[in-house]
C-alpha cells in the first residue's frame, strides 16, 4: 500500500514463472509405446492416439517381433483440465510439463495439437532439479553403475554308488510302523484324511450320586444300536391266580 505499482510491459518483459509451472503438455515421440494408459487415464478424454504394427526383422537365432508404431498423438486443450494424470501414469516418461504458455488462438477448433506441436514445445522442458546433497542417486544410474553378477555354474553331478554290503552281515528287514489306536493309518484307504477326528462309541452318560438318597440322578440314556432298553416293574396284580390260570376264590 505504500508503494506505487509497477505494470509489466508484456510481451517485451518475460514474466519469471515458477520451475513447476504447468503451462502445455510436451510429447518425447521416441519413449512413447502406445500404451494407451494415457488416454484411457484422462478424465476429459482428450487424448487422441492412433497408430499401426510394424514386423521388426529377426535377430540371428531369434524370430521376427512386432512393434506397435505411432501414427498420432494429438491433445485437445480446449478440453483439457490441466491435472497431470496423463503424465504421472506414463511408464515410459513420454510426457512432461513445459512452461510455455503462449498458445492462445483466435478459433477453439485451432488449439487441437498433434504430435509434431508437442514434440516442439519437449525443447523447453526445463532440465529436473538436482538432487539434495546426500539424497539417494535416482534408480536408472543406480542400475547402471551396479556391476553384473556372475552366473554360478552348476556344479557336476557324481553318479551314486551303491555303499558295499559287509561280508557275513544279514540285511535287517524294515521296520513297520502301526499307528497307535484310535488314529487312522496313513497307509489304509483313509491315507489322505489325517485329521479325521474320533468318534466315541455309544454309551451312557457318566453317574452321578445325590448326598441324600445316593441314587443316580441321570438316568441311562439309550443312544441307539446295541443299548439295552431300561428294566421296568412288572405291574401289580389285583387277585391272585393258581399255576393252571384260574382265579382264585377269596376267602
Amino acid at each position: 500500500m505504500l508503494s506505487r505499482s509497477v505494470t509489466q510491459q508484456y510481451p517485451e518483459v518475460r514474466p519469471d514463472l515458477p520451475p513447476r509451472s504447468r503451462g502445455v503438455i510436451a510429447l518425447v515421440e521416441e519413449n512413447c509405446t502406445v500404451c494407451m494408459l494415457c488416454a484411457r487415464e484422462c478424465p476429459d478424454w482428450c487424448i487422441y492416439i492412433d497408430s499401426h504394427k510394424e514386423t521388426l526383422p529377426a535377430p540371428e537365432g531369434g524370430r521376427p517381433r512386432a512393434r506397435n508404431m505411432l501414427d498420432r498423438f494429438a491433445i485437445d486443450f480446449s478440453l483439457c483440465m490441466y491435472c497431470g494424470i496423463c503424465i504421472e501414469v506414463c511408464p515410459f516418461d513420454a510426457l512432461f510439463w513445459s512452461p510455455e504458455f503462449e498458445y492462445a488462438e483466435g478459433d477453439i477448433r485451432n488449439l487441437l495439437h498433434e504430435k509434431d506441436k508437442l514434440a516442439a514445445w519437449a525443447q523447453t522442458v526445463p532440465p529436473p532439479p538436482a538432487h539434495e546433497p546426500g539424497a539417494e542417486p535416482p534408480k536408472e544410474l543406480a542400475a547402471t553403475s551396479r556391476p553384473v553378477r556372475p552366473r554360478p555354474t552348476p556344479a557336476p553331478q557324481a553318479a551314486a554308488t551303491p555303499a558295499p554290503e559287509a561280508p557275513g552281515v544279514p540285511e535287517e528287514p524294515p521296520v513297520r510302523r502301526v499307528p497307535p489306536p484310535g488314529r487312522p493309518s496313513r497307509t489304509g484307504p483313509s491315507a489322505g484324511h489325517a485329521s479325521v477326528r474320533a468318534i466315541r462309541p455309544p454309551g451312557a452318560l457318566p453317574k452321578k450320586d445325590t448326598p441324600s438318597t445316593g441314587e443316580s440322578s441321570t438316568e441311562k440314556l439309550s443312544t441307539g444300536k446295541g443299548d439295552v432298553p431300561p428294566k421296568t416293574a412288572p405291574p401289580e396284580q389285583t387277585s391272585s391266580t393258581d399255576p393252571s390260570g384260574e382265579p382264585e376264590e377269596e376267602t
